[in-house]
């Protein structure tokens, strides 16, 4: 376990290749799609787990949308940067980020929590929950599973991973007053040699005025 890597330290690793394997999950963009059509110009949107910025913080800030992107790898922060310079990227985490004051009118999360412990991915999404303001959505996608401390090997890297189930998921988002509104599951296989294909759970959700 003392060998297994944090989230920085793989994504660090990873820099450009995760986009080339991940960013074009189709899940991930209709869900974009149906977030950008539901904002108004100007909309503050929360990107947690940013990456490169593509393709969330891109899509969200041609959409006319004011994009912050928080990433816990100074390599994808620096990435996002340059990659796309009409938003906001900050290093850090999701366990300790503060927001700004009246929180986001959308916060993105797009598989950020799976590299962490089960009671992290539970608090975790208690605090995106948090941060989305009265009549502001939350847009989530995970792999989904009661899974705590699973050690496996992803895209060339020994990683420690956990997760909540679907059933957790959409509870745990009522609870901390949120509608949700659709969920689904989708089967991706990633691009490479050797990739498997992943489940994905796909959450639209928001905060009522």
């Amino acid at each position: 376990m003392g060998l297994r890597k944090s989230a920085a330290e793989v994504f660090d690793a990873l820099g450009e290749h995760y986009e080339e394997v991940f960013g074009q999950v189709p899940g991930q963009i209709e869900a974009l799609d149906w977030l950008t059509a539901r904002l108004p110009e100007g909309a503050r949107v929360l990107d947690v787990g940013s990456g490169t910025g593509r393709p969330t913080a891109e899509t969200l800030v041609r959409a006319g949308c004011d994009v912050t992107g928080i990433d816990v790898s100074a390599a994808m922060v620096a990435l996002a940067r340059a990659k796309v310079p009409g938003a906001r990227f900050e290093q850090a985490d999701v366990r300790t980020y503060t927001p700004p004051p009246g929180g986001f009118d959308a916060v993105c999360s797009f598989f950020p929590l799976l590299v962490m412990d089960q009671p992290e991915v539970a608090a975790a999404l208690d605090r995106m929950a948090s941060w989305t303001a009265p009549g502001g959505y939350f847009v989530m996608a995970t792999v989904p599973g009661d899974i705590r401390g699973l050690d496996i090997e992803w895209m060339g890297h020994e990683v420690t991973v956990s997760s909540l189930s679907t059933e957790d998921h959409l509870a745990r988002l009522a609870d901390r007053g949120l509608e949700v509104l659709h969920h689904h599951t989708a089967t991706f296989r990633p691009a490479g040699d050797g990739a498997v294909p992943e489940e994905h759970l796909f959450c639209y959700a928001r905060r009522m005025p």
